[in-house]
C-alpha cells in the first residue's frame, strides 16, 4: 500500500448551516445525524471518500461556539480547531438563510489565516428566504459554491472544486504489504509495542500520556512478507482532552485505521475495556478492517500467576461482546513476551480478509442454515433466502438474495453471521452482508422500463427518474 496519506476536506461552520447533510451527500450515506436542531454533531465524524480521481478523509465537526459554557462544549471546539489545522483543504458552510454576521467573518478570517485552501459553501439556496451570493464577499474568500443538501444542487461542482484543491492519492493494496495501525488512548503501551515490532528505535518512548503527536511508520519483513506499522496518537475521550498543544487526536487516527488493514487495539493492562476502548474498536469493525485487541504492558503486574490471564479474558470477552471474532493476546514490549505472535495473527488475518469462498460452497451452508433453523414470519410475510454470492474481499462481503427480506429479524441476519463463520473462519475480520430483494429488484426494473420514477433512499427519500 502507498504509505502516502489521504488528504482531509473538514467541513466547519456555525451551528445548523446544513455541514452533516453535505457531509452524508458528499459520502453517499447517511453517517452523520441530521436534525433541525442546532448543535446536533457533537463530536466529529470521519469517513473515506472514493472518487475516480482519487481518496480523501471527510470530516464532519461540531457547529462552532462563540463562548463554550463549560470544558466539555470546550473540548468540542477543540476538535474543530484540530480539523482545522490537520486539513488539507477547508469547506467553510453558511447557511445562505442567514446574513452575514461579525461571528462569521471572523470565523472565515481565522480559516484564511491557516493558509489553506477554501471554499465557501452557501447552503440552503432552495429556500426562498436563501440571500443572493454578493451578500458574503465581505467574508474574504474567492472560491465560492451555491449548494442545496436538500435536494442535491450544486454537489456536482463543490465535488469538482475539491478535486481540484486537494492532491489526488490513490491508496493501492498489493499482495506486498500489510499496513497495521496502532491505535488506543494515550499511554497504552503503543510507542513501545511499535518500537519492539519494529526492532528498533523508531518513535519517541516516554511515560507521558500524549507523547506521539503524528504518525509514525515502518516497514518491517516477516516471512517474506512486507507489513507497514503505523504508531498513533493516543485518543483521549472528550472530557478529557486538554486545550492547548495537547489537542485532539481522533482525526489523525481516523486517517490511520482507513489507511490500515489491520488495527491493532492495544488495552493498557492496568486499565482495560474503557468506553473509549469500545468505541474504537466499533470504529475499526466500521471501517471494514482486520482487529487484533491487545493486552500491554503485561510484565508490570504484579503477583500473577497462570490463572491471571483466564480471571482477566472473560471480561474483555464481555466488553467486547460484539466481536467475538477478534483474538486476544497479552504482551509484554519491555521482555518480548508474545510480540511475535503478533505478527503471526496478522499474516492469518490478512489471508482471513483475502479469502474468496465459491458459490457452491456459500449455498450449502445458506441451505443448511436454512433447513436448521428457518427465518420467522413478520407481519404475515415469510422471508425467502434463494442463494448467496460473495461480492468482494478486505472485508469479505456476502449478497443474499430472496424474497420479502425486509422482514428477516436482525437476530437471523446475526444468525447467518456466525454460521458462515462456523463453517468458513473469517477469524480477525469484519464481514459484511446485503440483502437484496428480488420482488423489489424486478418491481424497479419495470418501472425503469416504463420510464417511471422511483423512490432512491440514498437520496434521503426524493422521487427522481432513472431514464
Amino acid at each position: 500500500m502507498s504509505s502516502k496519506k489521504l488528504p482531509v476536506v473538514a467541513l466547519v461552520g456555525q451551528t445548523n448551516a446544513g455541514k452533516s447533510s453535505l457531509f452524508n451527500r458528499l459520502v453517499g450515506r447517511q453517517d452523520a445525524i441530521v436534525a433541525r436542531e442546532a448543535g446536533t454533531t457533537r463530536d466529529s465524524v470521519y469517513r473515506r471518500v472514493d472518487n475516480d480521481w482519487g481518496s480523501y478523509i471527510l470530516a464532519d465537526t461540531a457547529g462552532l461556539l462563540d463562548n463554550p459554557r463549560d470544558d466539555f462544549e470546550a473540548s468540542i471546539q477543540d476538535q474543530v480547531d484540530d480539523a482545522i489545522e490537520s486539513a488539507d483543504l477547508i469547506i467553510l458552510v453558511k447557511d445562505s438563510t442567514e446574513g452575514a454576521t461579525n461571528e462569521d467573518r471572523a470565523l472565515a478570517k481565522r480559516i484564511l489565516r491557516s493558509g489553506k485552501p477554501v471554499i465557501l459553501a452557501l447552503n440552503k439556496i432552495d429556500l426562498a428566504e436563501a440571500n443572493p451570493e454578493s451578500d458574503y464577499l465581505n467574508f474574504g474568500i474567492k472560491n465560492i459554491v451555491q449548494t442545496s443538501a436538500e435536494h442535491n444542487r450544486g454537489l456536482g461542482k463543490l465535488r469538482g472544486e475539491i478535486a481540484a484543491n486537494i492532491s489526488h492519492v490513490h491508496q493501492r493494496h498489493d499482495d506486498e504489504s500489510i499496513s497495521v495501525a496502532l491505535i488506543g488512548r494515550p499511554n497504552a503501551g503503543k510507542s513501545f509495542l511499535f518500537n519492539t515490532l519494529a526492532g528498533k528505535q523508531q518513535a519517541v518512548v516516554a511515560n507521558v500520556a500524549g507523547t506521539t503527536r503524528d504518525i509514525n511508520r515502518v516497514d518491517v519483513r516477516y516471512h517474506g512478507q512486507t507489513i507497514s506499522l503505523l504508531d498513533t496518537a493516543g485518543v483521549r475521550r472528550s472530557g478529557k482532552i486538554e486545550r492547548g498543544i495537547e489537542k485532539f487526536s481522533v482525526l489523525r487516527t481516523a486517517n490511520a485505521i482507513e489507511e490500515a488493514d489491520i488495527c491493532l487495539l492495544v488495552m493498557d493492562v492496568h486499565e482495560l475495556n474503557t468506553a473509549l476502548d469500545t468505541k474504537l474498536a466499533g470504529q475499526i469493525i466500521d471501517a471494514g478492517k482486520g482487529l487484533i485487541i491487545v493486552v500491554a504492558k503485561w510484565d508490570s503486574v504484579e503477583g500473577k500467576d497462570a490463572y491471571t490471564r483466564d480471571a482477566l479474558a472473560p471480561g474483555i470477552a464481555r466488553a467486547f461482546d460484539f466481536a467475538p471474532w477478534a483474538p486476544l493476546i497479552f504482551t509484554s514490549s519491555y521482555t518480548g513476551q508474545n510480540v511475535t505472535k503478533i505478527y503471526d495473527l496478522i499474516l492469518k488475518i490478512q489471508a482471513e480478509r483475502t479469502r474468496q469462498i465459491t458459490t457452491s460452497q456459500l449455498n450449502d451452508c445458506l441451505r443448511r442454515a436454512v433447513m436448521r433453523h428457518r427465518p420467522a414470519a413478520l407481519k404475515n410475510q415469510h422471508p425467502r433466502l434463494r442463494y448467496v454470492v460473495q461480492t468482494d474481499v478486505c472485508p469479505p462481503w456476502f449478497v443474499i438474495y430472496g424474497s420479502n427480506l425486509k422482514f428477516l429479524h436482525w437476530s437471523y441476519k446475526r444468525y447467518l453471521e456466525s454460521t458462515f463463520r462456523r463453517e468458513f473462519g473469517f477469524d480477525g475480520t469484519p464481514i459484511k452482508f446485503s440483502y437484496r430483494d428480488e420482488k423489489q429488484i424486478k418491481a424497479n426494473r419495470e418501472r425503469v422500463a416504463l420510464g417511471q420514477d422511483i423512490v432512491d433512499k440514498k437520496s434521503g427519500g426524493k422521487r427522481q427518474r432513472l431514464i
